[in-house]
């Protein structure tokens, strides 16, 4: 249990690396488009409160995949359906806990507009791969996956 802890552990860190340069790239759009950097206590607190709460979600949806011996990324269709841990209350806590929330608290961390920007047009990218995703659940897990669907919300 210990060793897969460490492993969502430090996966994760490498996410929220790539949040703060997802929220560096809205700083240089922020400069090339005159938009103004933004700064208060309830921004900075939002930002802490996003990070953690986007970090800790992925760590407990990627300790679920080491837990039952999967692997988190791959290209090929796993071979379970993981519906547990935060994935019963959303089929996709990864994309949530990353793409939305670390994100996010990246671009409020740094007070970026464009970083925001970039984060709501990357939810919208994101929803695209998730329909994909989908479809390719329903066809490897059929009416397992169907009734999962219709339990659980696709973001909360």
């Amino acid at each position: 249990m210990f060793v897969n802890i460490l492993k969502s552990l430090l996966h994760n860190i490498g996410v929220v690396a790539v949040g703060f340069a997802f929220a560096f790239l809205g700083t240089r759009l922020d400069m090339l488009f005159g938009l103004h950097h933004f700064e208060s206590a309830f921004a900075t607190g939002a930002a802490w409160l996003l990070l953690l709460m986007g970090f800790f979600l992925r760590v407990w949806a990627t300790f679920e995949f080491y837990r039952l011996s999967m692997r988190v990324i791959v290209l090929v269709p796993q071979n379970s359906l993981i519906t547990s841990g935060p994935f019963s209350f959303s089929r996709n806590p990864l994309y949530l806990g990353g793409n939305v929330f670390i994100f996010a608290g990246a671009s409020l961390y740094l007070g970026s507009p464009g970083g925001l920007i970039l984060t709501v047009v990357n939810i919208f990218a994101v929803d695209i791969m998730i329909r994909r995703e989908k479809k390719q659940l329903e066809r490897n897990f059929g009416e397992e996956f169907i009734r999962y669907k219709r339990r659980v919300r696709r973001w909360l």
